[in-house]
């Protein structure tokens, strides 16, 4: 994450008070960092997905600047939410094909080894975004730290620095987080 945080927050405060030219300046500095967020959600998909990573940004971006009220804080917080937001797009998406598909043949998501409960049983994407719901129904730290760490792909200090925690925190409730997980997909 190379871009000015600086200046990535003062282009949506811009924005979020109606500067339109601000959009134009925006797009060029976060969209390398949402493409790589989105190609991150992306390889963890079915390889029959038909999501691409483009079309995963343009959807997020598209929502993301309709949202108005968002404080925006800072360009951490802004990719974040897109995270946040790339993960309900793909949750969407793989609930339409399943409804199309009448059940059958859920979208994969492969996890990391840590959460992976075995090679041959990958959870699916809705199974996945249930886990994580029922996590944050009762610890919505250790989901987020989840969000960010696995499908926003920041590191430990960048989860941290977007969460205002330690870094020592969020690798404790990463790894708490993962043993809870691997035994929710277990099951």
């Amino acid at each position: 994450m190379s871009t000015s945080s600086g200046e990535v927050t003062s282009l949506l405060l811009e924005l979020k008070r109606g500067n339109k030219e601000a959009e134009g300046r925006l797009i060029p500095l976060v969209y390398k960092e949402l493409r790589r967020i989105a190609a991150s959600y992306l390889r963890r998909e079915s390889p029959d997905n038909s999501l691409q990573p483009t079309a995963l940004v343009h959807e997020a971006y598209i929502r993301l600047i309709d949202i108005k009220e968002i404080d925006w804080q800072s360009r951490s917080h802004f990719f974040a939410v897109s995270a946040t937001l790339m993960r309900r797009i793909l949750v969407d998406h793989a609930r339409a094909n399943q409804a199309r598909k009448r059940g059958n043949g859920w979208d994969e998501v492969s996890l990391n080894e840590a959460i992976l409960p075995s090679p041959e049983r990958a959870p699916d994407i809705l199974a996945l975004d249930d886990a994580l719901n029922k996590l944050a129904a009762f610890d919505e730290r250790q989901s987020k730290i989840v969000e960010l760490r696995f499908f926003a792909g920041m590191s430990e200090d960048e989860t941290a620095g977007v969460m205002g925690i330690s870094t020592r925190t969020v690798k404790r409730d990463w790894r708490i987080a993962k043993a809870w997980l691997f035994k929710e997909l277990s099951c």
